[in-house]
């Protein structure tokens, strides 16, 4: 029976912190899907074509990840796929409320899905998107912070 894991997020652009996690869930499971959630709260700076671009681009030598977007429900999307689990990244404790809030619906919603928390390597405990895009915007130094394709990609977008 092949694994296959859901790895969902606004990937608005993607980090390398969503990077490592990307990486070590590929080495538990038989297949990874790196899903673009469009979320209609957030105002993305870059369109779900780019970001899948840039996704497929970073992670092309991981031969078992695949990238794709979703503007549905997570659970409806991990079902469609045959997921056996939804892989989440925490960087922080105060990540923990919010995603424990997201665990619990997907679980009512479907109880045969599994949610599994990775920590963050602690070198990227702090990073998120937000912060990424915030420091490109003023010109400031995201050497190490985003795959250098995404760096290339915000300093265009900042130009």
């Amino acid at each position: 029976m092949t694994k296959i894991a859901v790895v969902p997020g606004s990937f608005d652009p993607i980090t390398m912190g969503h990077l490592d996690i990307i990486k070590r869930a590929s080495t538990i499971f038989d297949e990874v899907k790196v899903v673009v959630m469009n979320n209609s709260s957030k105002n993305p700076l870059f369109d779900v074509n780019e970001r899948i671009s840039l996704i497929a681009e970073v992670t092309q030598s991981i031969p078992n990840v695949k990238v794709d977007s979703f503007s549905g429900l997570l659970i409806d999307y991990s079902v469609e796929v045959k997921a056996n689990a939804i892989i989440r990244g925490l960087r922080a404790v105060s990540d923990f409320e919010y995603e424990m809030q997201i665990t619990s619906m997907n679980r009512f919603l479907n109880e045969n899905i599994e949610t599994l928390f990775m920590i963050s390597n602690n070198q990227y405990s702090f990073l998120s998107s937000s912060i990424v895009k915030e420091v490109a915007k003023y010109q400031g130094n995201i050497t190490g912070l985003v795959p250098e394709a995404v760096e290339k990609a915000l300093h265009l977008k900042f130009q």
